[in-house]
């Protein structure tokens, strides 16, 4: 008898139904895996979990959140903040939000942000928008190589197919090849199915690695040259996570070469400061395109928690979000440069093994020794559960021409103590597949 996979016997068994006939949205519908890995992680302590993008826990801004729910309760006058809010979100909260994108890129005009701004229930309810008005199943999305895998399992629940955009042997957008691509795309009649590009610009979920303004403008570039002036959504959720100075190449918003496409800019309030309040922020320059996310938005919950942005105001107002920006920055690269070095020790690269220290965000992206399977169901995979320790399977974050040795690490949320140990367990799986 066959073994079940890894995947299988982490996933919930529930009754199944034989009278119920579901829409091909139902069916396409598969339990997302990053939702098993943030089970699993928090339902078995023993389990060193370096997979889900937790934030750290030590770290949350209980003392500004407290002191913002005690203004707001002060206010003079009703409650408004605890009653419905407004579909596209509170005006003075994508009034700082504008401000907060202009003072990080101030080549933009402040009051055009703010007039395509809407706030969501998260990033990933503004992505989810832009695709569902956008697509049909079948059709296609261009995405970065490796990409946000949570987007890329949303898309395949939508029936949209990922084509990635290609890259070279250093990892930077490879500018002829895609070139080359999108030709094939039109010989093959694919093309017209293009709907849209989508890409992390910044501190990258997965790869912890950041676009440049030239890969930015070569993706328009090639774009424009096979007249295929599609919707851009750049998802920035990580923009605000720099070690030391922020990534300076410019947003798709202020690139002359993305001016006559239409643009979608995401990003989040979820990462950089409180995971739990689920507030995102995007801004969108075609008029059409963010009306049908608003009116879909409308039938998904028609207004993102009213409590939660006017706590946002209030922590903006304050100075509470630049100030918990200030103490998480140095934390988090302080867990990487543990992981990072408990990885080193562990002897890992000796081993062969591949990876980057990135200037931001909360990855390490892994490559493999060649020839190494470390994909979902690899007995690789199994061994470091096993092991205990959890990580996300490199092969989860690509559209298209998947590897099989690659890996994404998370350290944000363990301490620095346990980054040690689960590199320790880590490397005793890796050393024993290296001997074998």
């Amino acid at each position: 008898m066959t073994p079940p996979s890894f995947a299988a016997k982490h996933s919930p068994v529930m009754p199944t139904s034989t009278s119920l006939n579901f829409s091909s949205l139902g069916e396409r519908a598969q339990p997302p895996t990053i939702a098993k890995l943030m089970t699993m992680a928090l339902e078995n302590p023993e389990l060193l979990s370096i997979a889900a993008g937790f934030t750290d826990t030590s770290n949350l801004p209980v003392e500004a959140v407290e002191q913002a729910v005690a203004k707001l309760a002060s206010r003079p006058g009703q409650p408004e903040y605890l009653q419905y809010g407004s579909n596209p979100g509170r005006p003075e909260l994508r009034r700082m939000l504008a401000e907060h994108l202009a003072l990080q890129e101030p080549a933009l005009d402040q009051a055009e942000i703010q007039r395509g701004a809407f706030i969501t229930n998260g990033s990933q309810q503004a992505l989810y928008l832009a695709v569902q008005v956008l697509c049909d199943p079948g059709d296609i999305i261009l995405v970065d190589r490796p990409s946000y895998f949570v987007f890329l399992e949303m898309l395949r629940g939508l029936g949209v197919e990922a084509v990635s955009i290609p890259t070279d042997a250093n990892g930077l957008v490879d500018g002829e090849a895609m070139s080359d691509m999108l030709v094939d795309l039109k010989i093959s009649g694919r093309a017209q199915r293009v709907k849209a590009v989508y890409f992390v610009s910044y501190f990258s979920n997965p790869s912890g690695r950041s676009l440049t303004a030239a890969e930015k403008s070569g993706i328009a570039e090639s774009l424009t040259a096979a007249d295929l002036v599609i919707p851009v959504i750049e998802d920035a959720a990580y923009r605000d996570l720099y070690y030391s100075e922020p990534w300076p190449a410019p947003s798709v918003l202020s690139i002359p070469s993305w001016e006559q496409f239409p643009k979608l800019y995401t990003s989040t309030l979820t990462k950089p400061f409180a995971t739990g309040l689920k507030v995102g922020f995007a801004t969108c320059t075609d008029v059409e395109w963010r009306a049908k996310m608003l009116n879909v938005k409308a039938h998904h919950d028609f207004g993102t928690a009213n409590f939660n942005q006017a706590l946002f105001e209030q922590v903006l107002s304050d100075g509470g979000f630049r100030d918990q920006l200030r103490r998480i920055r140095p934390a988090y690269e302080a867990k990487m440069r543990a992981l990072d070095g408990a990885l080193r020790q562990e002897g890992l690269s000796d081993l062969g093994w591949k990876w980057d220290q990135p200037a931001g965000g909360l990855y390490l992206w892994l490559t493999a020794p060649v020839g190494l399977d470390t994909g979902l169901d690899s007995e690789f995979c199994q061994a470091c559960v096993e092991a205990g320790v959890l990580y996300v399977p490199g092969e989860l974050c690509y559209g298209d021409d998947a590897p099989i040795d690659t890996i994404r690490l998370s350290f944000g949320v363990l301490n620095q103590e346990q980054l040690q140990e689960a590199a320790k367990r880590f490397g005793m799986v890796a050393k024993h597949f290296a001997s074998v």
